[in-house]
């Protein structure tokens, strides 16, 4: 369905996930360049970091809800009453959904099927903003890269099964009720806020090494190759993506740097004046691995006109700038304890 936004409407946006690492992204992102009001969803039992939202807290509204418990989302629904909603909220760690796929796929569907049924038994109309992965086209052959939106769905993960779901859950909404839906499946992206990614957990590791609280930097499978974008780029492109691109289709969104794991890794030791040994770790290791996330892009540049700001080089210096904060903040903590 095309159409033109209406930028006037925009008055109150909900992001679900809104303290994990990209919902606390594009909430910053909203609060210092939208005039809008920002609501967003919390559990009360979430263990995402509070700290996420630090700098922001004075501009967003909390609202208590679990995405599972469907009168808590109709409460919070019929409260905000908001005009774009940014679905970011799942259980997103790959290599843990092969140990927990009940719980992963559970939390993930179940979530998104009260979030839709909330909205119909309601009767609003917001713009909503579906945030799938690449995860969801699996392992693809190179004669399929770049990555186009048409190319088949092969989920290689009990995480990328939950979010195929979804995807098929809000293209089913659209149809079936009008809703305005739109899907965007992110590729690799760097977010210092979430240390489960590749990037992050290498970053990591190299800011508590250099500081002397680990001695060797443990890694999974360094053969994948991924484009990178910078997880603030991305959370602008979200925005984007719901004000520009059409209702019922899908967009991939990612970086145009291509890079392999391991060479990432060396670039970001490079970085480092220390010396950095490295060892692979079985545990890091997917039972089945997506190995080739190189996407195609085009179409949602030509909904958005998006382009990028943060240079990969940044993006890396500003990923190990993050976690060399965090390492030494656990140094001073660590001093302290001893000293007791």
């Amino acid at each position: 369905m095309k159409r033109k936004p209406n930028l006037n409407k925009v008055s109150n946006v909900l992001i679900t996930g809104i303290s994990g690492s990209g919902g606390s992204y594009l909430a910053e992102f909203i609060a210092n360049n939208k005039d809008c009001e920002i609501h967003g969803i919390s559990r009360w039992h979430s263990t995402s970091k509070s700290n996420n939202l630090s700098e922001i807290s004075k501009k967003i509204k909390i609202h208590e809800c679990d995405l599972g418990d469907f009168s808590s989302v109709i409460q919070t629904l019929r409260a905000v009453k908001p005009d774009i909603i940014f679905h970011l909220a799942s259980y997103a760690n790959v290599r843990a959904s092969f140990d927990t796929p009940a719980t992963v796929l559970s939390n993930n569907i179940l979530g998104t099927s009260n979030l839709f049924e909330a909205i119909r038994f309601l009767k609003i109309d917001p713009i909503i903003q579906m945030c799938s992965t690449s995860e969801v086209y699996g392992q693809v052959s190179p004669k399929e890269v770049p990555i186009k939106e048409t190319v088949p769905i092969r989920p290689a993960s009990p995480y990328a099964v939950s979010k195929v779901t979804q995807d098929l859950l809000a293209r089913t909404y659209f149809v079936s009720y009008d809703m305005k839906v739109v899907i965007t499946r992110m590729f690799s992206y760097l977010n210092p806020r979430r240390d489960d990614l590749f990037a992050s957990a290498f970053a990591k590791q190299v800011a508590r090494i250099e500081l002397g609280l680990q001695k060797t930097l443990f890694h999974g499978n360094l053969d994948s190759v991924r484009t990178i974008i910078d997880v603030r780029d991305g959370m602008r492109a979200y925005w984007e993506a719901a004000l520009f691109c059409n209702y019922g289709e899908a967009y991939n969104i990612g970086g145009t740097t291509k890079i392999k794991v391991g060479e990432f890794l060396e670039r970001l030791i490079a970085l480092s004046n220390s010396t950095i040994k490295t060892k692979t770790k079985k545990s890091l290791l997917r039972p089945a691995d997506v190995t080739l996330q190189i996407p195609d892009t085009s179409k949602f540049r030509k909904a958005t006109g998006f382009k990028a700001i943060h240079s990969f080089e940044e993006s890396m210096e500003d990923l190990l700038g993050y976690w060399r904060k965090r390492a030494n903040e656990e140094l001073v903590l660590k001093t302290k304890n001893e000293k007791r």
